[in-house]
């Protein structure tokens, strides 16, 4: 919730789409639809890097919209699960909410 700009945020297991946890932001925003898409695209790179056989892991996906940014960052210790967060673009830092994502995840233990 410190995280400049931010909208809204979720823990989830990309696997059965379940939210560990959330927090939402202020606005006239449809948290739910923003997470859906979301879950969406972080199986979709999940998906390519398996099909593709690299033998890499995803770091962090950044979507950015007009008015918003859309951080995903899988945990280190169970790629799986990722914090995902919305930003309103007007006001957010996407380089420096990359790095407060990265803490969070490391402070974690899932």
């Amino acid at each position: 919730r410190r995280i400049s700009g931010f909208i809204g945020g979720w823990l989830v297991d990309s696997e059965s789409g379940i939210v560990v946890a959330s927090e939402g932001g202020t606005g006239d925003f449809d948290l739910e639809a923003i997470l859906t898409a979301n879950i969406g695209v972080a199986r979709a790179n999940f998906r390519a890097i398996e099909s593709l056989k690299l033998t890499d892991s995803v770091e962090d996906i950044l979507v950015s919209l007009g008015k918003q940014v859309h951080l995903i960052r899988p945990l280190e210790r169970s790629p799986k699960v990722f914090i995902c967060v919305a930003l309103d673009r007007d006001t957010a830092n996407p380089g420096l909410a990359r790095i407060q994502l990265k803490r969070v995840g490391q402070s974690l233990s899932l």
